[in-house]
């Protein structure tokens, strides 16, 4: 910064006083008194460094000089070279402080000037930071090229940690698998015993936690009381006393209908209908009948009839109890086609540890019927297992928990006789496009050999082949009885609790993978669970059609085991 000031100097030669005055003052006047000489009067204008002469005595001229400032004396010695002819003047003895005259009148005033420094008038204050917050100084903004650079990088990082995640959690999950697959956990006593000695009747963990959770096998001697009859699906009632009578639709109302199919094991959608007695089967025709009574107390519906000769209204009840069968060597089908799991809705797949190992049927939405050979070895633990449904394509992820495995008590693995099994799901499924649960045969259901068959299932595409990853379908005929059982065939390996399903030139079978799986025929608008797959010679070889576990003669077995496990 620069500035600029007005130097005035008055005196006088001789007699008289002079009043000199330095400053910025406009006007500046002299009191002379006395007698009154030759007077002088030098202005000066001066910057720091520089100063500039006006008028002296009449004449003018310039001065240019440096400014020294005596630090004792505060006074100022100012040293000058004239521009004119070198002839000094009073304003240049006033500068120079040469004025040697004895004139008291004469009057200058010493001043303070700023030394010849590179130091600023007014310098900044040093700024002392405050505590608290501070704004953080500004920086210069990023060029496009920097922030797309740093995007890419942030973006990379996301990614490999992603990565990374996905990985250990793959791991993770591949880890528990194997280990799940080859030991048990005993949780009180922290440690793992391998899995043959989980529910082998031993206790291996404390308190004997290893045999807790595992499957169970039932016995039925007795016959059980309510049955469904031929393709008409007729309630019948039994009694030690009358054996088995049709059930007269005579004052039949709805909470009949749904105790009835409550004690055979449903309670989904129960509904009935009635059927002439003329349209019955011949064997049903001529009775013998019972009626309900006109009041229903907590009496079981097949102690609260009355035997009859004839029905008062000429027909007797059909019963549905759930909303089933209606679509919108051991196992695969060899020779079928790709299916959609809406056009078969019950078929189930049975997993351990991740592993595709039987198919089944839902029958309700909680109950599945398999093959019992699929739990032999160490797969007799609860928690192993889970039941995934409505898939086409195999799956491992989710599925139903199971709290019940119950195995016919009657079970040969040896001639694999009364191959069936029921699983109970920890929570039942909800029913829809790709969850149904299929009919039952009823007992009589009369199916003639040569009835087309369908069977379904995700099991080996040819013999000592693959899984195959879809579910695929094919159609055989019911093979006659006799003609299972007969030498050329099976011979005396084959039971009255199975059926035979087939072409006798083979080509199109069950395989393994398709244990426990379905074996349906279609009628009266619904689709009825007929067989469950159990064995074979091969897959689909000559004259070796596939056995199956015949359903009509597990049922009273069935609705026992569905009776006793609500």
């Amino acid at each position: 910064m620069s500035f600029e000031k007005r130097l005035k100097w008055e005196g006088c030669e001789g007699g008289g006083t002079e009043l000199g005055r330095l400053g910025r003052s406009k006007k500046k006047k002299s009191e002379r008194s006395g007698d009154q000489g030759k007077c002088h009067t030098a202005a000066l204008h001066y910057r720091p460094g520089v100063f500039e002469e006006g008028a002296a005595g009449g004449q003018t001229g310039k001065v240019k000089g440096r400014v020294l400032a005596d630090r004792t004396t505060d006074s100022v010695v100012r040293e000058s070279h004239l521009r004119h002819g070198g002839e000094r003047t009073k304003s240049d003895e006033l500068r120079l402080g040469l004025n040697r005259e004895n004139n008291s009148n004469n009057m200058w005033t010493v001043i303070n000037l700023p030394e010849d420094s590179t130091k600023p008038l007014n310098p900044r204050r040093p700024v002392v930071p405050k505590p608290g917050r501070h704004r953080r100084p500004m920086r210069a903004p990023k060029t496009e090229k920097e922030k797309s650079a740093k995007r890419k990088r942030v973006v990379l990082t996301i990614f490999t940690v992603v990565v990374l995640l996905a990985i250990l959690a793959t791991a993770a999950f591949f880890i528990k698998q194997l280990i799940d697959s080859k030991y048990f956990f005993c949780k009180r006593s922290v440690r793992f015993i391998p899995l043959e000695q989980a529910c082998d009747g031993k206790d291996d963990c404390a308190e004997g936690e290893d045999e807790i959770t595992c499957l169970t096998s039932l016995t039925v001697n007795t016959t059980f009381p309510v049955r469904l009859m031929s393709a008409r699906h007729v309630l019948q009632v039994y009694s030690p006393g009358s054996g088995w009578r049709s059930v007269c639709s005579d004052g039949w109302k709805q909470q009949h209908t749904e105790a009835a199919c409550k004690k055979l094991g449903y309670t989904y959608k129960p509904r009935s209908s009635t059927v002439p007695v003329g349209d019955l089967i011949q064997s049903l025709k001529m009775g013998p009948f019972t009626a309900i009574r006109n009041e229903l107390t907590s009496t079981p519906i097949h102690q609260a009839t009355i035997d009859r000769s004839q029905c008062s209204s000429g027909s007797v009840v059909s019963l549905s109890c759930s909303d089933c069968g209606q679509v919108g060597s051991q196992d695969r089908i060899v020779g079928g086609t790709d299916a959609a799991i809406e056009d078969w809705p019950w078929q189930v797949s049975l997993q351990q540890g991740g592993q595709h190992v039987c198919g089944g049927s839902l029958v309700s939405p909680r109950w599945v019927i398999t093959a019992a050979h699929c739990f032999a070895g160490s797969k007799k633990e609860l928690s192993r297992w889970r039941v995934v449904s409505g898939r086409t394509y195999m799956g491992t992820l989710g599925g139903s928990y199971v709290d019940r495995i119950i195995l016919n008590g009657e079970y040969d693995p040896e001639r694999n006789d009364y191959d069936i099994a029921l699983m109970r799901l920890s929570s039942p499924i909800t029913v829809g496009a790709s969850h149904r649960p299929v009919c039952m045969s009823p007992k009589a259901f009369g199916l003639p050999a040569g009835s087309s068959m369908v069977v379904t299932g995700w099991g080996y595409l040819e013999e000592n082949g693959k899984v195959s990853p879809s579910l695929q379908k094919a159609s055989v005929p019911l093979v006659d009885q006799a003609k299972c059982s007969s030498p050329a065939m099976y011979g005396h390996f084959i039971t009255p609790r199975m059926i035979c399903a087939g072409f006798l030139q083979g080509g199109v079978d069950a395989c393994q993978g398709d244990s426990g799986g379905p074996l349906v025929h279609f009628k009266s608008s619904q689709w009825h669970l007929v067989g469950v797959v159990s064995w074979g010679v091969g897959c689909a070889r000559e004259r070796r059609p596939g056995v199956y576990c015949s359903v009509e003669e597990m049922l009273n077995w069935i609705h026992t085991v569905m009776e006793k496990n609500p």
